[in-house]
């Protein structure tokens, strides 16, 4: 009898034991899986979803300092302007993006219900032409728009010097210009003919059918296509950035650029935190890193592009804005009556 007990006991304790370590493993996984959701979670917080309507040159130069400076991990979308600013607002429930990086301002100023006030560190170094008085959006660069033309294809005494020049019959099917719907920069364009000749009194719409008639069908989907076709030689002329066209002619392209003699604009283009951003932080630090001084000042060196800040000299190459022909550009009325101006082309584009 006792040497049952004592085997019982034996049986009993080689149990107790195997229990203990089932539960020491248990709780060694368990700490392991918090560990993972806690890496996880840092790992989360260490990113940003950026919806981008610039260059790919530009974009791959900046987000690969971005990167390599802040530790922060970038999650790119590149699509038009128009295109990324209606997504934001289909996500406007359940919001993807963190920041909205590019488009000219008067667009994201039309978006701005889906942005978030954010005042910048440098806001004192902006002026307020270039930023939006309640912060749901701030310019990052300004963009004087121009006439590109191609060398090979447009004699010296045919250099167009207007944008009346534009609806001479030799340039029917040869004009490059994106659809204002979908290009941030080809809506200032729209804006600034539509200002030069008439916005108010239905001239301006007069001149908008001529032009569209002399386009002959052609209007591209995004704003690359035109200074890359006029550069390779697929259009005599184009309507565009000043900054690609100079980067271009800077590059040895056989180009030309031509400030219109009515009056061209200078509107910014913008940088915003998306509202109900999942990452508000690191889309703070990226916004900071844009209009910070290191990346301004490669913006003007490096692509030519003018600056917002004060601080930051425009590029020498280029023509200084004050000796450059300009509109009035009211930047209130582009943004409001945005989609009105939109449906405007569209029918007259189909005919309507």
């Amino acid at each position: 009898m006792k040497r049952f007990i004592s085997i019982f006991l034996c049986l009993l304790l080689v149990v107790s034991v195997i229990a203990g370590c089932g539960q020491g493993n248990a709780a060694k996984e368990q700490s392991q899986d918090t560990g993972q959701k806690s890496e996880s979670s840092a790992a989360e917080s260490k990113s940003v979803t950026v919806y981008t309507s610039h260059p790919a040159e530009i974009v791959n130069s900046i987000i690969k300092e971005f990167q390599e400076k802040t530790g922060i991990k970038v999650d790119l979308v590149e699509a038009g302007t128009g295109e990324l600013l209606k997504r934001i607002q289909a996500e406007s429930g359940n919001p993807l993006g963190d920041v909205m990086w590019g488009g000219g301002a008067e667009s994201l100023d039309a978006y701005k219900l889906y942005f978030e006030s954010y005042k910048t560190s440098v806001d004192d170094k902006i002026p307020a032409s270039y930023k939006d008085p309640n912060n749901t959006w701030t310019g990052f660069t300004t963009l004087p728009m121009v006439i590109m033309y191609n060398k090979k294809l447009v004699k010296e005494s045919e250099v167009p010097d207007s944008w009346g020049s534009l609806l001479d019959p030799k340039w029917k099917g040869k004009i490059a210009y994106a659809d204002p719907s979908a290009s941030g920069s080809s809506y200032t364009i729209l804006v600034t003919i539509l200002t030069a000749y008439g916005k108010d009194d239905g001239k301006g719409w007069d001149f908008i059918r001529k032009f569209v008639k002399n386009l002959d069908g052609k209007i591209l989907s995004g704003s690359s296509g035109v200074y890359k076709g006029v550069a390779d030689g697929e259009y005599s002329l184009g309507l565009t950035l000043e900054e690609s066209a100079v980067r271009y002619l800077k590059s040895g392209a056989d180009v030309g650029i031509v400030y219109p003699k009515e009056g061209t604009s200078a509107v910014p283009d913008g940088v915003a935190l998306i509202k109900g951003a999942k990452h508000p932080e690191t889309a703070k630090t990226f916004i900071e890193f844009v209009l910070g001084k290191d990346v301004q000042q490669t913006m003007a060196n490096d692509f030519y592009r003018r600056s917002v800040r004060t601080d930051i000299d425009s590029p020498g190459e280029i023509k200084p804005l004050k000796d450059i022909p300009m509109v009035v550009y009211d930047f209130t009325w582009a943004s409001k009556y945005k989609q009105e101006v939109l449906t405007q082309w569209k029918n007259i584009v189909t005919g309507k």
